[in-house]
């Protein structure tokens, strides 16, 4: 195998597999991996400039019966902390995501045992009644497949209703890593892989804008990261003819502050900046069916993502007025809408506003910086 005759394929827009990726991951010099993944970059990004978007995440509940080990937002049921966001609370902080030039709430939550489907349409309808210009970015497939199991029904049923109520599109949380091993041992309570790369498909087939993610560098092998990849690529490449599919791909770092991982069975998150780089312009090398590589700054700071601008991604995601799930595992990083069009400027590029859909948004005239306090 020879690393200039798979860059070759993956130029020309071929399928590495996973053997491939593992052997670029193991024995590609990272200025190379790079090299080929900012070329692949300006193949499919042809503008050439780094987007980004101003939105809100928004927890719907925290209570949730999942038990993943990585997360400590989570509260079980009856717990004193335990709660379920209020319309007025909805009602008050989109106000003020788009007086600081937002038009999104990326809406997740908990698996929460009594929150049905008719609690998220009912909700749903509500925000778009106060809100009709309000894109809801929202839930994952773990909890489409939580509301599945609930009301026993299909997850074309259940993403079919949600649509109807007003969901625009729909995030990718819950992937972790898509393999059942490293599933088992970290979100067990959690659909398996493949419910959730069924539930993407069927997403797309019902027109719904996705993105798909990976959270790494806790307990899978890098033959398992290649296989993730695949997975991804495999649903993409099944999407129906003129629909977005898969529109970004983010992968970011397991966050080990006072997780359960890290305090019960000793699994700390050891990836270096430059193991991020690499698997960002892998990203960029084994999807060539997904057109946006997003940054995770949030997981790995401004300096560390601004490298991986020049190794495949062209997006460095949302400046996040709220986030509370990976913060509260202890990512430190925060942006305004000034700092991240000054980061991205630095890297060498353009910064420009988009919305989910990576349609280009004008800078709103007004619009209030946000005070980071949390």
């Amino acid at each position: 195998m020879q690393s200039t005759e798979l860059y070759k394929k993956a130029l020309d827009g071929g399928f590495l597999s996973v053997e491939e990726g593992e052997f670029l991951f193991a024995q590609a010099p990272l200025t190379e991996l790079m090299y080929i993944a900012d070329q692949m970059r300006a193949q499919r990004v042809a503008h050439g400039k780094v987007t980004w978007i101003i939105d809100r995440n928004l927890n719907t509940t925290n209570v949730c019966i999942a038990n993943c080990k990585f997360c400590n937002f989570y509260r079980i049921p009856g717990h004193a902390e335990a709660y379920i966001t209020d319309l007025e609370t909805y009602r008050r902080k989109i106000e003020e995501t788009f007086r600081y030039g937002g038009d999104q709430l990326l809406l997740q939550g908990g698996h929460h045992p009594e929150l049905g489907l008719a609690y998220y349409t009912n909700l749903f309808r509500e925000l778009k009644k106060m809100f009709p210009d309000l894109k809801l970015h929202t839930l994952g497939p773990p909890e489409v497949a939580h509301i599945c199991k609930l009301e026993q029904k299909s997850p074309k049923e259940v993403l079919t209703a949600l649509k109807e109520a007003g969901m625009d599109s729909m995030p990718g949380p819950g992937a972790e890593i898509l393999v059942d091993r490293v599933r088992r041992l970290i979100s067990k309570g959690k659909c398996g892989s493949q419910e959730w790369l069924d539930i993407m498909h069927e997403a797309h087939k019902l027109g719904l804008t996705t993105s798909a993610t990976m959270m790494f560098g806790h307990v899978e092998t890098i033959q398992e990261r290649m296989e993730h990849l695949v997975k991804i690529r495999e649903v993409q490449a099944k999407k129906p003819v003129g629909a977005k599919g898969f529109i970004a791909f983010i992968p970011w770092t397991f966050q080990d502050v006072d997780t359960l991982l890290a305090r019960i069975r000793g699994v700390h998150n050891l990836t270096t900046a430059e193991e991020y780089v690499r698997m960002i312009a892998l990203s960029r090398i084994m999807l060539p069916n997904v057109n946006n590589i997003q940054a995770s700054w949030l997981t790995v700071g401004k300096e560390t993502a601004q490298l991986c601008l020049h190794a495949g991604a062209n997006d460095f995601g949302s400046i996040m007025i709220e986030e509370n799930v990976v913060s509260a595992a202890g990512a430190p990083h925060r942006f305004t809408a000034k700092g991240i069009q000054a980061a991205i400027r630095e890297a060498g590029f353009e910064p420009q506003l988009r919305n989910q859909q990576y349609e280009f948004r004008r800078m709103p005239e007004a619009i209030e910086e946000q005070v980071i306090n949390y």
